[in-house]
């Protein structure tokens, strides 16, 4: 309620109502804002006093400050800020003091590269600034024929970024916990967007089925990423702070939202199976509705969270539920009355999770989350390996620079360090990333220079200049998280109107620019291609085995709390995170394989199929997962039933494991056999369903062998 009070404060005045709608509701606005604001305080005073070049070169390192930024307590951005500077300083001297001699530059380039992207896999907090580092470099070669001195970029860049670290330190020492907001939000938004994709199953056909089931795996990518930045965001709030009562409501609402995704993921039955009976379509329908209406309520908490506005659980979801209840229990045939019974009783468990979502909330136990406890040591060493996909992504890039570097000193271009820029955003870790940024910078950058040029003629003096610059990079800001291409466009124009401050050749450079982003473009695919590439098909086998192998321990911690040996919680939220996980890498594989080249899409039916299997799989693992809560919700028999299922897939985990032939065991197809005669026999009701989740649970499994053998055969 404290929250309430403070906007009650200001509601009615036009500035609040301006800045809550339009700019405190979307963090990446705030984002642009921040890096926005940060760069006029140092551009326009510079501009009006005539010294653009100082002007300029403080904004540029404001950019690559913002660029920079990690997600961190306060406390922790403090140290983040401090390693920023520190390796923007470092990486800008170095060239300064190495560019007069060529082979020491390129040894430098290749050994700053390696070490920093290397250094980046520490954690967060270094990937931002390591690539931050490497950013400060390139500004550097590209201004040096403009600096009057050679400590100029190293004491301005610096200073920029310093700059905008303090503004950003100041928005979030105001409000310390709108990081955890933020991150909380936008994992309730996903779990919505989730929800609402999940819908329509209700009802569908085998054909929509299919097509929706790959929807949803592609939808969870997003939804585990985040809860892994969640995950993150909390771990540093947590190591920042002796005292953590202010953070259990935080605490609380993340275990809010894997449960809830837990939920959303489960499957109790083969839709598809039940939309073929008239008499289910009605109910469908409703469930469909509230499913949907879930999605808004989600939706709301994400505003809610983001605002700092309390939570209102709509109505309309308690008439929902209780108009399907009612429905459900005047279906004419008695013998069907409760095929939907544990499929409500799941989504209205939802409904009930979030409606009491602030009732003792602050109150408690504080719950444990999962956190890496590697050493930084540790975590270095293992990357010093040259299987680790990381050090061939340094590897990679350090060659681009390279090669690159060679070609500008030989042919002599000016400015030909737009090449290196263009590598270092292009260069990804797989072919697949890289060659979908490539056409993503060589589209933006030719629609940047039409727009640009376009512009610069419209605003000719420095004032438009300044403007236009500004505007630029608030809108480049703006569009980076949400879509790369756009972004590009406008870093485009930005780079026009700070060279036309400079020497007034930004349009003149937009020619060698344009050749520049091709080259350097053609430059990254082709070494990701030629180093290592790592092609989806030769990943399969092993995401397939962890994939299988995170099901199995999933399903293991789920029979552990029916049998009342139960787990830490911890343990078994961490086995449910991790089968999530290595499903998102399995429906990753299968995407990238697509954008590969023809001749390197092998087993391209064996991904798809794999990746709509296995998130079949764990869609069935998570609704018996659901109902765990629920005492004596499976009998003894039934225990040993999906017991038995579980030591089958737990064989087949460890022989894809070991790189074995996985065949489907013989008892497999007869016990499948058995179980299906059973469920035929038996009425319609509570307990047929969970006889059928159990068939579905093996059913799939089965599958699963038999793609797995054929993937290892092939």
């Amino acid at each position: 309620m404290k929250n309430k009070s403070k906007i009650d404060r200001f509601q009615g005045k036009g500035w609040y109502e301006f800045w809550i709608k339009n700019l405190w509701r979307y963090p990446n606005r705030l984002f642009a804002l921040k890096a926005a604001i940060s760069m006029s305080l140092l551009l326009i005073p510079f501009i009006i006093l005539g010294s653009s070049f100082i002007g300029v070169t403080l904004a540029l390192g404001a950019l690559a400050g913002a660029l920079s930024e990690t997600d961190d307590h306060p406390k922790g951005r403090i140290k983040a800020l401090a390693l920023t500077i520190i390796s923007f300083a470092i990486s800008s001297v170095s060239v300064e003091i190495l560019r007069p001699f060529p082979i020491l530059f390129g040894v430098g380039l290749i050994g700053s590269t390696v070490s920093f992207i290397v250094l980046g896999g520490l954690g967060e907090r270094y990937r931002g600034v390591t690539f931050g580092a490497l950013l400060i470099a390139i500004y550097t070669m590209l201004g040096s024929n403009l600096a009057p001195h050679w400590y100029s970029q190293p004491l301005l860049l610096p200073a920029g970024a310093l700059c905008y670290g303090l503004l950003s330190y100041l928005f979030l020492s105001i409000h310390p916990s709108r990081l955890l907001e933020e991150q909380l939000s936008q994992g309730f938004e996903d779990l919505s967007l989730y929800m609402k994709e999940k819908s329509r199953l209700f009802p569908s056909d085998a054909k929509i089925q299919k097509k929706v089931r790959n929807n949803l795996a592609t939808a969870n990518i997003q939804l585990v990423n985040s809860l892994e930045r969640c995950k993150n965001v909390l771990n540093s709030y947590a190591d920042a702070l002796e005292d953590h009562t202010a953070l259990r409501s935080y605490f609380h609402k993340f275990l809010l939202l894997q449960s809830l995704h837990e939920r959303a993921a489960s499957s109790h039955e083969r839709y598809d199976l039940l939309s073929n009976d008239p008499e289910n379509y009605e109910i469908l329908e409703g469930l469909g509705q509230l499913l949907v209406q879930l999605s808004l309520a989600c939706h709301e908490v994400s505003k809610s969270l983001i605002m700092g506005t309390v939570y209102h659980h709509p109505v309309s979801l308690k008439w929902t539920v209780s108009a399907l209840k009612d429905r459900i229990k005047q279906q004419k045939k008695n013998d069907q009355r409760n095929d939907f019974s544990l499929l409500l009783q799941n989504l209205t468990q939802s409904h009930l999770s979030l409606q009491n979502m602030n009732f003792n909330a602050d109150l408690g136990i504080i719950p444990k989350i999962d956190r890496d406890s590697r050493s930084l040591w540790l975590r270095l060493k293992e990357q010093l390996n040259w299987n680790h996909p990381r050090l061939r992504y340094a590897i990679r890039l350090s060659t681009c620079f390279l090669l690159g570097y060679i070609l500008i000193s030989y042919l002599n271009w000016e400015k030909g360090d737009w090449v290196l820029l263009t590598s270092l955003f292009v260069c990804q870790p797989s072919y697949s990333e890289t060659r979908k940024r490539l056409f993503q910078r060589i589209l933006g950058t030719l629609t940047g220079v039409v727009i640009g040029v376009l512009l610069v003629q419209l605003l000719p003096t420095k004032a438009g200049q300044t403007m236009l610059m500004l505007v630029a990079a608030y809108a480049f800001f703006a569009w980076l998280r949400k879509n790369y291409s756009v972004s590009v466009i406008f870093i485009t124009i930005l780079v026009i109107a700070a060279f036309n401050l400079l020497a007034g050749k930004g349009v003149a450079l937009m020619g060698p620019r344009i050749v520049d982003t091709i080259i350097g473009s053609i430059l990254a695919i082709a070494v990701v291609r030629l180093l290592w590439p790592d092609w989806q098909y030769k990943k399969l086998p092993n995401l397939l085995a962890t994939a299988l192998q995170n099901n199995n321990t999933y399903f293991k911690a789920v029979l552990d709390v029916y049998s009342e040996n139960s787990i830490d919680d911890l343990d078994y939220r961490i086995a449910r995170y991790r089968a999530h996980q290595a499903d998102s890498s399995l429906a990753l594989a299968w995407q990238g394989m697509k954008l590969e080249p023809k001749k390197q899409q092998k087993f391209q039916k064996h991904a798809f199929s794999l990746t709509y299997l296995n998130h079949a799989l764990l869609s069935y693992l998570s609704a018996l997962g659901a109902h765990k809560e629920a005492k004596n919700y499976i009998s003894q028999e039934q225990f040993e039933m999906f017991s038995k299922v579980q030591q089958e897939l737990s064989k087949a985990a460890l022989a894809l494991h070991d790189k074995k032939a996985c065949q489907v065991p013989v008892g497999m197809k007869s016990f499948l056999e058995e179980l299906g005669q059973k469920i035929s026999e038996m009425e319609k009701g509570s307990e047929r369903q969970k006889l059928v989740l159990l068939y579905n649970i093996a059913e799939v499994t089965e599958q699963l062998f038999q793609e797995a053998s054929q993937l290892l055969t092939d």
